[in-house]
């Protein structure tokens, strides 16, 4: 594919941004934007569904802002993973909602490992997108980051977490030195992978499939 045609793409979905099934979300990351001027804070693919989302992917925001504009995994090599994963399992995109630990990106500046201080500054607006999705009910949370966000909301007081019965998944993140190793190596950490994201649509009524 040409860069014309990816730079086509990336204009369309960004003319989508607002529409009824994502718009509430993509508002949200532009409130957080406002928040911290100069900032950049990545939308949500029009592809996803506030009303049908079952399952937010948690995924640690380090790295550059992404080309696109739009929360990703990670890398393309991430990307093609979780594609990939959620082709194998039938896992729509609507059922699924992608959220970064830290929203907030500096433009030119990659970020790197996450200080605890950007960590704890990602709960509010995870707990604000949770309110924004009253189906979802599992957090997949992809890498190390993720995986302490994670912790930290579940030791709040915020009773949609009780009310919903949410339930985190810990898991590696999706590219870098996480997926570091031999072929059979990264099949295992996939195989890993999904099961933990069967687990998420059974238990969110969603039927995994087996290709």
């Amino acid at each position: 594919m040409t860069a014309q045609a990816l730079d086509s793409i990336r204009e369309q979905l960004m003319n989508r941004r607002y529409e009824p099934n994502v718009a509430v979300v993509n508002e949200l990351a532009d409130s957080l934007r406002e928040l911290k001027p100069g900032s950049e804070v990545s939308y949500v693919d029009p592809i996803h569904d506030v009303n049908e989302c079952r399952i937010v992917s948690l995924f640690s925001s380090t790295g550059e802002t992404p080309d696109g504009g739009f929360i990703t995994p990670g890398d393309d090599a991430a990307v093609a993973r979780m594609l990939g994963l959620q082709w194998q399992l039938g896992l729509r995109p609507e059922f699924v909602m992608p959220w970064n630990v830290h929203p907030w990106f500096t433009p030119g500046e990659p970020q790197s490992k996450l200080t605890p201080e950007q960590i704890q500054a990602g709960l509010k607006p995870l707990l604000r997108l949770l309110v924004l999705i009253p189906r979802a009910s599992v957090i997949v949370a992809h890498g190390t980051e993720a995986n302490r966000l994670a912790g930290l909301l579940l030791k709040t007081e915020n009773q949609l977490i009780w009310r919903r019965g949410l339930k985190t998944y810990k898991v590696r993140a999706l590219g870098g030195r996480s997926f570091a190793g031999t072929p059979a190596r990264q099949e295992q950490y996939l195989e890993e992978m999904r099961f933990v994201y069967a687990d998420a649509m059974a238990r969110t009524g969603l039927n995994p499939v087996t290709r």
